[in-house]
C-alpha cells in the first residue's frame, strides 16, 4: 500500500513523511474519514500545503472535529452557515473576556475551513473573498450587537434624530468596511480598515447619566477594536486598522453622519475618493447605514467626467512605488511592479472618472467592474481578459503565501520548501514554472497600467540635476587640492576640512564593507547631499552635523533611498541641521524621524494637545497594554517626532516662545496620561482595582502632579520632570482582583511602573528624564501619598521652599476628580496667612544659597554669566514671583488660579500687588532670557553666556529684587 503522500513533490515528501508520525502517533483517527470523509491523502496534501492546517489539526482537533460535524470542508462556507453557526459560540458568551476567547475559537474554526478548501482547491478566488468577507462581517456585527447591549446597561441608551424618519430614537453605530472588506474581496489573512460612524447628536437615557453620544460611540469603538484585534490566549480575531478616517489618527475614533459628510465635502482629498468607492456598511445600523452612504456619494462620484482622477492616482502610485524601493518590496506581489494594486488602480481610475455619468460603475467588486468596462467599452475585451486572468491568478498566489501559516504577507519566499508548496498550491510542477507564470502575468499588468495611467517617474529619476564635480568629489575622482577648490568655490567656509571628512567617511571600515547595493545608494546619495548644502550659509558646519546621519543609516540605506526619492525632504534636513546641531544629533540618534521631513505643512504646524491625544491614542489601538517593551518604544518615537517638530517650528519662527513652552508641556501632559493608563491596566490586570471605603472600585483615584518647568508650562526640549504621586484610595483596603494586594502597595507600584516607563532606556532612549525629590519628605518619604497625607505634609511639616515649589505645581495627568481634590488643598495652601517679613527674609536667604551653589563663582563673573542662576537672572524673578504669591494669596485667592510665571506676574499686576508697568516690564525681561536659553538648547549650548550680556535686563530684574526683596 502506498505512502498517502507518495504523490508529492521531494521536497515536500520529506516534510510530511517527518511530521506525519508525531501527529499520528498511531494512527489518522477514524473520525477523520468515517466524520469529515477525508482521504489519508487529502490530509498529506493539506500538511504538504499549509503549516497552519497541519498545527490547527494537530493542537485543536476537537475544535476541528467540531467544526466538520457542523458542516462538512466539502461544502462551501456560505454567508448564511457564517451566521447560523456564529449563534452556537454567541449563546455561551456571558462577560466580554468570554466574548473575545468565542471570537477567536469562532476563527479558528472558520479560517481552517476556508484555508482549506482555498489550498486544496476545493474552493475558486470567488468562494474564498466572499467567505472571508462575510466572516469579518459576522464577526464585526456579533461583537458590535453585544458590546452596544453591554454599553447601554453600563451607561444608558444614545437617543437623537433617526437619518430615516426624522424622529427621536434609540441610535445604532454603523460601521463602514473599507478596502478589501468593503468590495467583499478580503483575503485570507487581512486586517480590516474600518470607518465608526453614528447618526447624530444627543445623549444616552436610562444610565446613572447622561453621556454624549459621541463618547459612547467612541467608547463602543474602542471596545469592539478590543474585541477584534486585541492578542489574547485565543490568538485575535482580526487586525484593526482606522486610518482612513476623516483627519487619520488625529481624527475622532466615531463621527456623526453630518460631521462626516462635512468632512468629505470641505476637506476630502482625492486618496479618500479612491477608498471610499469600495466603503460598504458592514455592521450596525444597515437601514441608516444606506443614508449615510447615500450622503457620501456625491463625493465619491462626480456628476462630469472627471480626469483628474489620473492624475491622483499617477501620484499616488509613485508615492507606493518609492515605498517599494524603500522598503525594498519589489518581491511583493500586491505592491510591487505589474502587482495587485495596479490592477486595482485601473479598475478605480475608471469608477472615479466615469462613475458619476455610468453608474454600472458605483459597485464595489472588481471583476464585477471589469466585466462593465468591457461591456461600456472602455476597455477593450483582450486587456479586460489579461487584467481578469492575472487578478485572479494574483489574488490566488496572495492566499498561497498567506495560507501557508495564516500569515499576512504578500512576498514571494525564498527558501525552497516555501517555494514547493507555493507551486503544489498553484498547481505548478516546480517554482520555476510557478514563477514564469507570475512574470507574464506582473508583465502584462505593468504593461495595461503605463499604457493608462503614465508616468514620467522613471525618466524624472535618472536625472538628478546636479553638476558633475560632486559625484567626482565624493568619487575621490579630483585629487585633494582641486577638491578644496571646488568646495571653496561652492561656498563651503572650511573646504579643507570638509574633504578630510569625506574621505574619513569614504576609507571608514563601514564604508569599505557595504554590499554592492548599499554602496550604490550611497554613491547617488552622498552628490546630491553635498550638492543641497550649498543652499544654506554654513556648509561645512552642516556637512559635519549631517555626517551623524549618514553613519547612523550606512548599514540602514532605506533611509537614503526616502531622502533620494524625497529632494523636499532633504532640503529640509539640510536646513534643520543647518539651523540647530540639537535637530541634527536627535536625527541621527532616531534616523526613522526622517519621516518626519516628508511633509513640511505637518512638520511646521505642530498639532494642539487636542489632536495630540487623538495621534497618540490611534497609534497605541494596536498594541495590548500587557506589551510593554512595545508601548515604550512607540511613546519614545511619539515624543521624539512630536518635539521635532515644535524645535523646527520654533527655527523657523512659526512659534514663539510662549508657544513653544505650551507644545512641549502639551506633549509631556498626553504622555504621561497614557503612562497612567497602561500601567493602571497592567496592575488592574493582575490584581484587581483598588477599594475606596464605600467598597466601590476606584477610577484610578490616582494623580501625577507636575512641579517644576512642567508645573510651569515652562518645559524645555531637555527638561527633566518633576514629579509627584497622589491617591484618593483607602490604604487600610485591598484591590478586588483575585490576587489582592493592600491599595498602599497597588500605588506604591503603580508610580515605580510609571518611572521605569518613562526613564528606562530602551533602544530608543528615555522618554523622559524623572525627579521624585519634589515629594513629601523627600527622597525618604513615600513615592506615592494618600491626598489626606499630602496635605498634613503641607500644612504641619513642610517647609517654605516646599511652599515656593508649591506655587508653581498643578495637576497634569490621572483621575479627574483627583487632580481636582489637589487643585483645592494647593490653592488652601497657598492662601495661608504668612508673616510677609519672615516670609521675604527665609525665600531671600534660599535664593542666596542657591546662587553660592549654582551660580558662576566670583572669580569668573567678569567673563561669564548664569542666565538662569546668577545675580540678575531668571531665578531671580522666580523666586520673587513667589514670595509674592506667598504673601498675598490670602488677601488676593485668585492669584492661586495659575501656576505659571507669566500669568503670575499677570494677575499681580492686576491684583495690585506689583504696579502693572513693574509686571509687563518684567514679563518681557522673563521672556528675552527664557528665549534665550531655547534658542541656545537647539545649538547644543548651556545657559552661560558672556559675563556682559544683556546688561539692561540684569540691572532692571537687580532693581526689582531690591524694591521688592530688600526693602526695609
Amino acid at each position: 500500500m502506498s505512502e498517502p503522500w507518495g504523490s508529492l513533490p521531494a521536497d515536500l515528501v520529506n516534510d510530511v513523511s517527518g511530521c506525519w508520525a508525531s501527529i499520528f502517533p498511531d494512527e489518522t483517527p477514524g473520525w477523520l474519514a468515517n466524520e469529515a470523509g477525508l482521504s489519508d491523502a487529502d490530509i498529506a496534501e493539506a500538511f504538504a500545503r499549509s503549516l497552519f492546517l497541519r498545527q490547527t489539526l494537530e493542537r485543536h482537533p476537537e475544535q476541528v472535529r467540531s467544526a466538520v460535524r457542523a458542516r462538512p470542508l466539502q461544502e462551501p462556507t456560505t454567508e448564511a452557515w457564517l451566521v447560523e453557526r456564529w449563534a452556537c459560540f454567541r449563546d455561551s458568551v456571558d462577560s466580554e473576556p468570554a466574548l473575545h476567547a468565542a471570537l477567536r475559537q469562532f476563527r479558528r474554526e472558520v479560517q481552517f475551513r476556508i484555508i482549506w478548501r482555498d489550498l486544496l482547491k476545493w474552493a475558486d478566488l470567488q468562494e474564498t473573498i466572499s467567505a472571508t468577507s462575510a466572516f469579518a462581517d459576522t464577526c464585526i456585527d456579533g461583537a458590535l450587537d453585544w458590546l452596544y447591549e453591554q454599553a447601554c446597561e453600563e451607561s444608558g441608551t444614545p437617543w437623537g434624530r433617526d437619518p430615516v424618519t426624522g424622529e427621536e430614537a434609540p441610535q445604532r453605530m454603523v460601521v463602514l468596511g473599507m478596502g478589501k472588506l468593503g468590495g467583499r474581496e478580503l483575503n485570507v489573512s487581512s486586517d480590516i480598515d474600518l470607518i465608526f460612524a453614528f447618526p447624530g447628536k444627543g445623549e444616552t437615557r436610562g444610565g446613572r447619566r447622561a453621556l454624549d453620544n459621541q463618547q459612547f460611540f467612541i467608547r463602543l469603538g474602542q471596545k469592539l477594536i478590543q474585541a477584534l484585534d486585541q492578542i489574547t490566549a485565543d490568538g485575535f480575531v482580526f487586525r484593526v486598522d482606522m486610518r482612513l478616517r476623516p483627519y487619520g489618527q488625529s481624527g475622532a475614533l466615531a463621527l456623526s453622519f453630518a460631521a462626516l459628510e462635512t468632512y468629505y465635502q470641505d476637506q476630502g482629498r482625492d486618496w479618500e475618493r479612491y477608498a471610499m468607492v469600495k466603503a460598504r456598511v458592514v455592521a450596525g445600523d444597515q437601514r441608516a447605514g444606506e443614508v449615510l452612504m447615500a450622503s457620501l456619494r456625491p463625493f465619491v462620484y462626480r456628476k462630469y467626467i472627471d480626469f483628474s482622477a489620473f492624475e491622483s492616482l499617477r501620484n499616488m502610485k509613485a508615492m507606493i512605488s518609492r515605498e517599494v524601493r524603500r522598503k525594498g518590496l519589489e518581491n511583493n506581489i500586491k505592491l510591487g511592479s505589474g502587482g495587485i494594486r495596479e490592477i486595482e488602480f485601473v479598475v478605480q481610475a475608471f469608477q472615479l472618472i466615469r462613475g458619476g455619468r455610468d453608474r454600472e460603475l458605483q459597485q464595489r467588486e472588481l471583476q464585477v467592474i471589469l466585466k462593465e468596462l468591457e461591456e461600456l467599452e472602455l476597455l477593450p475585451s483582450a486587456v479586460v481578459r489579461e487584467l481578469r486572468d492575472a487578478y485572479v491568478f494574483l489574488r490566488n498566489l496572495e492566499h498561497a503565501l498567506q495560507g501557508m501559516e495564516d500569515k499576512q504577507t504578500q512576498e514571494l519566499p525564498g527558501d525552497a520548501l516555501s517555494q514547493a508548496r507555493v507551486a503544489r498550491i498553484m498547481g505548478y510542477a516546480d517554482w520555476s514554472d510557478c514563477l514564469q507564470s507570475l512574470n507574464d502575468h506582473r508583465e502584462r499588468v505593468a504593461t495595461h497600467f503605463s499604457n493608462i495611467i503614465a508616468s514620467d517617474e522613471d525618466e524624472q529619476e535618472g536625472d538628478v540635476g546636479i553638476e558633475d564635480g560632486w559625484f567626482e568629489l565624493w568619487l575621490a575622482e579630483m585629487e585633494a587640492p582641486a577638491a578644496a577648490e571646488w568646495l571653496a568655490e561652492q561656498g563651503f567656509e572650511r573646504p579643507e576640512d570638509s574633504c578630510q571628512k569625506l574621505t574619513d567617511l569614504r576609507d571608514s571600515r563601514t564604508v569599505q564593507t557595504l554590499q554592492t547595493q548599499g554602496r550604490r545608494r550611497l554613491n547617488e546619495f552622498m552628490p546630491l547631499l553635498l550638492s543641497a548644502l550649498t543652499d544654506v550659509e554654513n556648509p561645512s558646519e552642516t556637512l559635519e552635523r549631517v555626517l551623524q546621519l549618514v553613519e547612523a543609516i550606512l548599514r540602514r540605506t532605506a533611509y537614503m533611498v526616502l531622502l533620494l526619492e524625497n529632494p523636499g525632504a532633504l532640503t529640509q534636513l539640510v536646513r534643520l541641521c543647518s539651523d540647530s546641531p540639537w535637530i541634527a544629533s536627535l536625527l541621527a540618534e532616531t534616523p526613522l524621524l526622517l519621516d518626519e521631513l516628508l511633509n513640511t505643512e505637518s512638520l511646521y504646524t505642530p498639532p494642539a494637545k487636542e489632536e495630540l491625544q487623538d495621534d497618540l491614542r490611534q497609534q497605541m489601538l494596536r498594541i495590548p497594554y500587557e506589551d510593554l517593551e512595545e508601548q515604550m518604544e512607540s511613546l519614545r518615537y511619539f515624543k521624539k517626532a512630536h518635539v521635532l517638530r515644535v524645535a523646527a517650528s520654533e527655527i523657523k519662527g512659526t512659534l514663539p516662545l510662549m508657544k513653544v513652552s505650551d507644545y512641549l508641556t502639551w506633549i509631556a501632559e498626553v504622555v504621561l496620561d497614557h503612562v497612567v493608563d497602561v500601567a493602571f491596566a497592567n496592575l488592574v490586570s493582575r490584581h484587581g482595582y483598588p477599594r475606596r471605603a464605600d467598597g466601590s472600585a476606584c477610577d484610578t483615584d490616582f494623580a501625577i502632579i507636575g512641579y517644576g518647568k512642567l508645573g510651569g508650562i515652562e518645559l524645555g526640549y531637555t527638561s527633566d520632570l518633576d514629579l509627584v504621586f497622589v491617591h484618593q484610595a483607602d490604604p487600610e483596603l485591598a484591590t478586588d482582583g483575585d490576587k489582592p494586594i493592600d491599595n498602599a502597595v497597588f500605588y506604591t507600584r503603580l508610580g515605580q511602573r510609571i518611572v521605569h516607563i518613562l526613564s528606562t532606556q530602551t533602544p530608543s532612549g528615555q522618554l523622559y528624564e524623572v525627579d521624585m525629590r519634589l515629594r513629601p519628605s523627600g527622597n525618604s518619604g513615600l513615592l506615592v501619598s494618600t491626598l489626606q497625607a499630602f496635605e498634613k505634609y503641607q500644612r504641619n511639616d513642610a517647609w517654605t521652599w516646599e511652599h515656593q515649589a508649591l506655587a508653581r505645581a498643578r495637576g497634569v495627568a490621572g483621575c479627574p476628580d483627583t487632580l481636582k481634590a489637589f487643585e483645592a488643598i494647593r490653592h488652601n495652601i497657598l492662601c495661608q496667612p504668612r508673616d510677609k517679613r519672615a516670609l521675604r527674609n527665609e525665600v531671600v536667604d534660599m535664593r542666596e544659597k542657591m546662587r553660592g551653589n549654582l551660580g558662576t563663582p566670583e572669580a569668573r563673573r567678569a567673563e561669564v554669566f548664569h542666565i538662569k542662576h546668577d545675580n540678575g537672572g531668571i531665578v531671580d524673578i522666580e523666586f520673587l514671583v513667589q514670595y509674592l504669591m506667598l504673601a498675598w494669596s490670602g488677601e488676593h485667592p485668585e492669584l492661586t488660579q495659575w501656576s505659571d510665571n507669566i500669568r503670575q506676574m499677570e494677575e499681580l499686576g492686576r491684583a495690585g500687588v506689583m504696579a502693572v508697568e513693574d509686571t509687563e516690564k518684567l514679563r518681557e525681561v522673563f521672556i528675552t532670557l527664557r528665549s534665550t536659553i531655547h534658542r541656545r538648547a537647539l545649538q547644543n549650548l548651556n545657559s552661560q553666556v558672556e559675563g556682559d550680556a544683556f546688561p539692561d535686563e540684569r540691572a532692571y530684574i537687580r532693581s526689582m529684587w531690591e524694591k521688592v526683596m530688600l526693602a526695609g
